[in-house]
């Protein structure tokens, strides 16, 4: 049943990735803002019908729901705040700009709605039969068997690091730059992966041994992030010829050259986007420490 929510949410969120428009696009910005608009409106009305539903029937555990709500609504206004504010225009001029949005995907709005832990919301927007049809099929042994195994925190890991580098991959990006659906398809990779890897994080177990397998967890990803922004930080040349273009026609954002705009884009992903998974790994490693001392001393005094 955990599973059910987050699919749900894969259906519903990421659905804003499929209305962002590549560079070439020469629709109106207004008509570009509610192709973002309307799944986005979406997403919030279905959760909100859930919550209400929700509330109504809860008797005991209205503090938890309402704190569920709240991160939600976070991560949800995160979506909106980078899918349709200045920044989403800024992306066509700026890397920079297209770096900050993708880390607000995977840094801010991911592991916010991970936390907000939206099974039962989702589930309750449903009607009745289709919210027994869903339980049912994922109590279905290999759709639970195969939930359980992309959820595994190393292969969460492995999907979103996969995702990180492939999609920065300059012949890749270009033609997501140049591709509004191949654009849209970028997107969700990314968030996609991100709600994976946070949902597996966030449901490890209280033992401490699941605890430090997240706490490695998010220190290679830390590594892996920082190593592919130190590259680009160093780097003297642009990889991606779209901005390159653009640097040479003066239309790249703050009069930065490409290279500039680059190193910069490298730096955010670097410094800030690796600090986040490093300060998760320690709070982790530090309560994984913390518990099996505790563990440790309950044992010592029950055998003493």
């Amino acid at each position: 049943m955990k599973g059910v929510g987050l699919v749900l949410g894969f259906i519903a969120l990421p659905t804003a990735a499929l209305a962002h428009n590549a560079a070439a696009d020469k629709s109106p910005a207004w008509q570009n803002e509610i192709g973002l608009l309307t799944p986005l409106l979406i997403s919030g009305v279905w959760y909100a019908v859930g919550f209400l539903r929700l509330y109504n029937r809860a008797t005991a555990v209205h503090e938890r729901i309402w704190r569920n709500c709240a991160l939600f609504g976070l991560g949800w206004i995160t979506l909106v705040a980078s899918l349709l504010s200045p920044l989403h225009e800024m992306d066509e001029v700026s890397f920079t700009a297209h770096m900050i949005e993708h880390e607000l995907l995977m840094l801010v709005a991911a592991p916010l709605m991970a936390l907000s832990r939206p099974v039962s919301v989702f589930l309750w927007a449903c009607p009745h039969g289709l919210r027994r049809a869903l339980v049912h099929t994922f109590h279905h042994r290999p759709v639970s068997q195969a939930w359980r195994l992309i959820t595994a925190p190393v292969v969460a890991t492995a999907l979103q690091i996969w995702a990180l580098w492939l999609w920065h991959m300059p012949s890749l990006f270009e033609i997501a730059l140049e591709s509004g659906w191949w654009h849209a398809v970028q997107h969700l990779s990314f968030l996609g992966s991100a709600l994976l890897f946070w949902w597996s994080l966030t449901r490890s177990s209280h033992h401490p041994h699941r605890r430090a397998v997240a706490a490695l967890c998010l220190f290679i990803t830390s590594m892996a992030t920082g190593a592919l922004g130190a590259l680009m930080a160093v780097s003297s040349s642009p990889w991606y010829p779209r901005y390159a273009e653009l640097s040479l026609q003066g239309l790249l954002a703050g009069g930065l050259t490409a290279a500039e705009d680059q190193q910069l884009a490298g730096l955010i992903m670097w410094i800030p986007g690796g600090l986040v998974h490093f300060v998760a790994a320690s709070l982790f490693a530090y309560a994984a420490l913390k518990q099996d001392r505790a563990r440790g001393s309950s044992v010592f005094l029950h055998n003493s």
